[in-house]
């Protein structure tokens, strides 16, 4: 089924998470949009610099997306623009433009008509629309998608690694997986094969492993590609903070990289290991657990995200709010979707007597304002 990942690529208005589907999302880079022949290139929009607000009103938008690289993706009616985090809107993006991610590597990318480029952290393009699909970059390459296949392209916006593959993964530890003649295998960043492509299914290496398929049984490989967790699994993720979520039948646990298990499985479901804890899933309800397996917040949440920056949201009901990582709520469940903290601010879904609008908050609760000229 392709490489199966949380995608970095967060459409501001386009395709923002709630924060009842992010478990379930699925990565497949772009097998569905259509093989054309790629288009020619765009001249370069215009961009201009938007002046702050003469009030400090609360940053109040259509949608928004997390914080990363200093800024904040969010729309305005049928434009969209970027945020900081001291509530400056840095710059508007020309309204043609009808989709803007996150930015990874000073690079984010926008799309028009269809069609995905690049900007830089001062909204001008770099890569004119052109591309079926594009990624985040990743270690200085993207994947982009033209009429031929999946392939990556530099920084300059020139293809450093022809499109050949059917399908194509972000570099990671100086590692790729692609797909070419049904089967997986990995490059290196020039382009060269450095482990065959021989795999049913394979995902981006983290921390020394890599996720592989043999059969319908799911391993792990080493940077060489010698395997060191022979496939038993009937699910598996990539590592985090040292262990890697599997899955044995219906049941849900944790192994560690000589694939020794640590946390039996007994879950119905797990996250990811951040900042020492994980979200489980015990029947119903979710709670979290620390490294040694142990229940450090006991299972009572509709549903429980990823800790960061030490806050965690979480689901009571129909509303979303913050715990800590005592379990303690520090920002009442209120609001109808609740992203991650970054450079200090959450975005949240409110509902309002006109519909649900986007807005963030700090960790106490407060909403980000505006700032004055």
């Amino acid at each position: 089924m392709g490489f199966r990942q949380f995608s970095t690529v967060i459409w501001a208005g386009v395709s923002l998470l709630p924060l009842s589907s992010c478990r379930s999302l699925v990565w497949q880079p772009a097998q569905s949009l259509s093989q054309s022949p790629i288009q020619p290139p765009l001249h370069s929009v215009q961009l201009s610099a938007e002046a702050a607000p003469m009030n400090a009103a609360i940053a109040d938008f259509d949608y928004a997306a997390n914080f990363s690289e200093g800024l904040a993706a969010v729309k305005l009616q049928d434009q969209y623009a970027y945020l900081t985090p001291a509530g400056i809107l840095a710059f508007r993006l020309d309204p043609a433009l009808d989709g803007a991610s996150t930015f990874v590597e000073q690079r984010a990318v926008v799309r028009v008509a269809d069609l995905y480029g690049y900007i830089d952290p001062t909204g001008r393009i770099v890569v004119d629309p052109q591309f079926a699909a594009a990624n985040p970059y990743a270690q200085g390459l993207a994947v982009v998608q033209t009429g031929r296949g999946h392939g990556y392209l530099d920084r300059s916006g020139q293809l450093a690694i022809e499109p050949e593959f059917t399908l194509a993964a972000d570099f990671s530890e100086g590692l790729a997986a692609v797909k070419q003649a049904e089967r997986y295998g990995y490059l290196n960043l020039m382009g060269d094969w450095v482990i065959a492509a021989q795999f049913d299914d394979a995902w981006s290496f983290a921390e020394s492993r890599a996720v592989v398929k043999a059969g319908e049984q799911w391993g792990y490989i080493d940077p060489a590609g010698k395997p060191v967790i022979a496939p038993q699994f009937d699910g598996a993720f990539s590592f985090s903070q040292g262990l890697a979520r599997v899955r044995q039948g219906s049941r849900w646990g944790f192994i560690d990289p000589a694939g020794q298990p640590k946390i039996a499985p007994q879950f119905d479901f797990a996250a990811d290991f951040a900042e020492g804890l994980a979200a489980v899933l015990v029947g119903q309800k979710w709670g979290y657990v620390d490294q040694t397996g142990k229940l450090a917040i006991a299972p009572q949440f509709d549903y429980a995200a990823d800790f960061s920056e030490g806050l965690a949201a979480v689901k009571l009901g129909n509303k979303t709010g913050f715990i800590d990582r005592s379990g303690q709520i520090q920002i009442a469940p209120q609001f109808q979707n609740a992203g991650s903290f970054a450079d200090g601010w959450a975005w949240v879904e409110v509902e309002t007597l006109t519909g649900s609008r986007w807005r963030y908050v700090d960790p106490a609760g407060e909403f980000l304002k505006l700032a004055q000229p």
